[in-house]
């Protein structure tokens, strides 16, 4: 099985696999500063708490391993400012895979998610059979929705999503990059 690259490195911003335990106190510390900016959208930061951090960084290699879920920390200037992940969805067709992504708000608005989820885009087409990548968000979060669309991602659907954080408008937006339309020269 292909597996994407272990570290991708984007001039100032670097994104590598979870280092676990050594990652343990650095990553918690970035979660718990970023509470208040993820809780209106992420229903995971009500259960946040170190032994959940713990359990997270402790199933990432099993998890990389099987081919999915390839969660990388994001690093910028030497110091980690969130994650981002790759994976399928359960349920979700072998041919697609999924991009999600959240920052410290410190770094937010500088382009950080945008050119780690093409990162990620252009690992996903690398791995065999992969056919399209999709980004998924609740529609009432702008933000989280402007990232597909400056990549050329185009919207594929909206479906009904159970209110699991505050924000939540209960609607998903999930837009589509396929592989032919990366493959193309983009003006």
């Amino acid at each position: 099985m292909e597996l994407p690259w272990q570290t991708i490195e984007l001039d100032d911003l670097t994104l590598r696999r979870f280092n676990g335990e050594a990652d343990l106190q650095e990553y918690f510390m970035v979660i718990e500063a970023s509470l208040e900016h993820l809780r209106p959208w992420l229903p995971w930061v009500s259960e946040h708490s170190r032994a959940k951090t713990t359990e997270f960084l402790a199933s990432r290699p099993e998890r990389w391993a099987s081919g999915q879920e390839f969660s990388y920390a994001i690093v910028l200037h030497g110091a980690i400012v969130g994650s981002c992940g790759l994976f399928r969805r359960d349920g979700a067709p072998d041919n697609g895979r999924e991009i999600g992504y959240w920052l410290h708000p410190a770094a937010t608005g500088r382009g950080v998610v945008t050119r780690s989820a093409q990162a990620l885009v252009e690992q996903a087409f690398l791995l065999p059979g992969t056919d399209y990548v999709e980004i998924a968000h609740d529609t009432a979060n702008r933000a989280s929705g402007a990232v597909p669309a400056r990549l050329g991602f185009t919207e594929h659907l909206r479906r009904p999503a159970e209110i699991r954080a505050p924000a939540q408008s209960g609607e998903h937006q999930i837009w589509r990059l396929t592989r032919p339309q990366y493959d193309c020269p983009r003006p």
